[in-house]
């Protein structure tokens, strides 16, 4: 394992002397939880491409520390009194990465790239009527009818990224790969290491906003002049490299980590997301027996929520016993409406009704990361659970990248497809129906697992047509009992993963995904 460390970060220090970084740069050098494959954030929802979009591309709004949304890329905007035509102005000073001023055409095609791939912009275009350039710097949304979640959509972390309309013009299913943005910080594509390292460069260019750093919103202010992204896939390595101080920050330490962590005199340890992250059991709805609804059903009553969370976190405080909100616990959108099934494993009920969906008895495929700790324990106490519950698996194990990839794949299990994996997401998206993106039923514009229920969606197209907050949150238990009938996924628990830096690093903002502006390294 030392060997492998020393390999490791011996290459990053040569490739980054080879390019004439000097030691006395401000380079913070970042151990990631999965080695990036796919550069496109409206092509692929693994987390590793979300982050990495945040730091390259920017939002024309985002949200506060009270999930409230500010503008970011926009300067200022109207609406009409009928609440159906929403006018927007650009501020000053944006540019992309390679010189070009961005203008309205980029923003509008970056738009409908958004409402075409992403859940929270395939609800926001059901009341679109059209969408305008006024000028270069100004364009205009009109509406069918009132929408009470505009900016909500526009500031959400599920909101669009503003690409160069060359790029964001590419047919949908086209990969975006010259990941271009307006962002504080550049990727440096020469310097893309697959499988090691990628690297980001401050953008001299950027003109952050005048108010002071406020989560995703407010100043993005590039402190550092190198961000370095390591993938050590050997957790132990990784740890190692921390303590010594090889490394800077680490984004996602394994949870059974963090008490040799804060036990470091020298390192912080911290939960920058209030609200915590879901872990999740996605199943294939395009093949049996996950394609009836009852299947869906039976994986409730095998899921023992305790025995997940001790294997995932292990220390009680960083976990929740129980929670069968489907928007997470402790937000606004919380009820435990339906989740009764969770409670308890029945593996006689659960037997009952595959057999009431048709499942044949062949192996279910299961999706195990190697290189993911919580999923792949996650995954252990799954496939455990399947046997218990006379389910014969067949377990396909490969790194999460390689999983994420095969699960954009809609061939049967049996012919390079799958039935199961597990993911999590966090923070405020989730606690909304529109922008929770394993919740989204709309069948082939789902996420991997598609999941079909379109009188579900018509549940959560009527609480976003209410723009009464009190009668739209009234509607929260009507729309999940609904999501334990057809169940697009099955929450497996809700849990807090810390970050950890060194104590030379300051500004690290609370965030529902670890951001690097504002970041300082002494």
């Amino acid at each position: 394992m030392m060997k492998i460390r020393h390999i490791l970060l011996a290459a990053a220090m040569t490739l980054s002397s080879a390019t004439g970084v000097l030691a006395a740069d401000k380079t913070l050098r970042a151990v990631v939880h999965a080695d990036i494959k796919v550069l496109d954030p409206t092509w692929t929802a693994t987390y590793i491409t979300t982050r990495f979009a945040f730091v390259v591309y920017d939002t024309l709004f985002a949200y506060d520390s009270k999930f409230q949304p500010q503008p970011q890329m926009v300067d200022t905007w109207t609406t009409s009194d009928d609440k159906l035509t929403w006018t927007f102005t650009l501020r000053p000073g944006l540019a992309f990465h390679d010189g070009a001023p961005v203008t309205s055409n980029d923003v509008l095609a970056s738009l409908k790239r958004w409402m075409i791939k992403i859940g929270a912009g395939q609800a926001f275009a059901k009341f679109v009527a059209h969408m305008d350039v006024v000028d270069a710097k100004t364009f205009r949304i009109v509406l069918k009818e009132p929408f009470g979640l505009v900016l909500d959509s526009l500031g959400s972390p599920a909101t669009a990224y503003i690409m160069p309309e060359r790029e964001a013009g590419k047919p949908p299913n086209e990969q975006i790969t010259a990941a271009i943005g307006s962002g504080a910080f550049k990727f440096v594509r020469e310097e893309w290491r697959p499988g090691n390292k990628v690297v980001f460069a401050r953008n001299q260019a950027y003109v952050p906003r005048k108010e002071a750093p406020d989560m995703m919103a407010g100043a993005h202010l590039a402190k550092l002049d190198r961000l370095e992204w390591l993938y050590i896939p050997d957790a132990n390595t990784a740890l190692s490299a921390m303590m010594t101080g090889e490394v800077d920050y680490y984004e996602m330490p394994p949870l059974d980590f963090v008490r040799v962590l804060k036990e470091s005199p020298d390192i912080t340890v911290r939960n920058i997301d209030p609200l915590g992250s879901q872990i999740l059991l996605r199943p294939n709805s395009l093949f049996p027996p996950f394609d009836n609804y009852k299947a869906r059903q039976a994986l409730l009553y095998i899921i023992d929520q305790a025995e997940f969370m001790q294997a995932v976190a292990g220390d009680e405080s960083l976990y929740l016993k129980f929670c069968g909100a489907y928007f997470l616990c402790h937000s606004a959108a919380e009820t435990d409406v339906g989740s009764e099934p969770l409670r308890k494993p029945d593996f006689a009920k659960a037997r009952a009704l595959l057999k009431e969906a048709g499942y044949d008895g062949k192996p279910l495929v299961v999706l195990q990361p190697t290189d993911r700790p919580q999923y792949n324990a996650a995954t252990a106490v799954l496939i455990e659970s399947l046997r218990r519950a006379g389910i014969p698996v067949d377990v396909q194990s490969a790194d999460w990248s390689t999983i994420s990839v095969r699960r954009m794949r809609r061939d049967p299990p049996d012919k390079g497809g799958w039935n199961l994996f597990i993911t999590s997401q966090g923070g405020p998206d989730v606690s909304s129906p529109i922008s929770n993106i394993w919740f989204n039923s709309r069948c082939a514009e789902a996420n991997p697992g598609w999941a079909c229920d379109l009188d579900l969606d018509k549940l959560v197209g009527t609480w976003t047509r209410e723009s009464d907050a009190a009668k739209r949150h009234a509607l929260i238990p009507d729309i999940q009992a609904r999501a334990y009938v057809s169940v697009p996924y099955v929450p497996l628990g809700q849990y807090f993963q810390p970050i950890a830096y060194r104590n030379n690093v300051t500004g690290v903002l609370d965030a529902p995904m670890p951001i690097y502006w504002n970041i300082d390294k002494k």
